[in-house]
């Protein structure tokens, strides 16, 4: 049996409805998924009696699906059988995002699941390679991708970013914290007006990154983002970022005049 333990955004819905089994849905009890009915929630100071429960109903294979973010622990609520896992649960919540997800996927592990990645059941949210789009990236842009991907390599040594904008080979833009919704809508506001024109967003894992549980994601609003930017397109690597409603992705970046490549990891 497989138990699908859900964050929020179009990502578990999208899973849930392109398996052909109904998992077991699971939630954080602070960022329960919109429109799944949920089978069970719990909370961090829950964890060691969630995992117990899992195994009393037969659940073999983890899949992890949907942005969470680092919950608040009461110390007071902390359950025996989560006591053992503390100290794992400690470190998770104080490093870098993948350190995090390791951490999680340790405990999983160890617990005696098997954790898959949301792309080895719905493969398809990876797209094929190359430019799907009407609009090519031109030599610039070319160029353009190639510098971001030097920017995205030498952020994961930091664990931090997925994704920046480049124009004219300037970078313009690294996404952190905020992500790449905050990124992108900053730039307008910040970009000078002697500033290049055009530009494109990448976005690719981080280096080494575990990717059975956080892939970088676009989507049909990552395209409107990117020309309510002053982009000419989006560039993501091949195999290592999701799109969530391709077929709207495209479609948007034709309405706006926007490139969309999936180009290799290294040009």
């Amino acid at each position: 049996m497989l138990v699908l333990i859900c964050g929020q955004g179009a990502l578990p819905g999208l899973i849930v409805r392109n398996i052909s089994h109904v998992p077991l849905i699971a939630a954080l009890e602070q960022f329960r998924p919109e429109g799944l009915a949920v089978d069970l929630t719990f909370r961090l100071e829950t964890l060691g009696t969630f995992l117990n429960d899992l195994k009393l109903r037969g659940v073999k294979q983890v899949c992890f699906a949907g942005a969470i973010r680092r919950p608040k622990v009461d110390p007071a609520q902390i359950d025996a059988a989560t006591q053992p896992l503390v100290s794992q649960i400690a470190r998770a919540l104080s490093d870098g995002d993948d350190a995090a997800l390791r951490i999680v996927i340790n405990i999983f592990e160890q617990a005696g699941f098997e954790v898959v990645g949301f792309t080895q059941l719905v493969p398809e949210l990876l797209p094929p390679g190359g430019v799907l789009s009407q609009r090519a990236a031109d030599a610039q842009d070319h160029k353009d991708v190639a510098r971001a991907q030097t920017v995205v390599e030498g952020l994961s040594a930091l664990d931090m970013g997925q994704g920046c904008v480049v124009a004219s080979g300037h970078i313009l833009a690294v996404e952190a914290f905020g992500g790449t919704r905050w990124m992108l809508s900053r730039l307008p506001a910040v970009r000078p007006a002697d500033w290049p024109e055009g530009g494109v967003l990448y976005k690719a894992p981080k280096a080494g990154q575990e990717r059975r549980i956080d892939l970088p994601a676009i989507g049909p609003e990552t395209m409107a983002q990117a020309a309510q930017a002053g982009l000419a397109g989006v560039a993501i690597v091949q195999g290592g970022v999701v799109a969530l409603d391709l077929p709207d992705v495209i479609a948007e970046a034709d309405r706006l005049g926007l490139f969309l490549w999936v180009c290799e990891a290294k040009l």
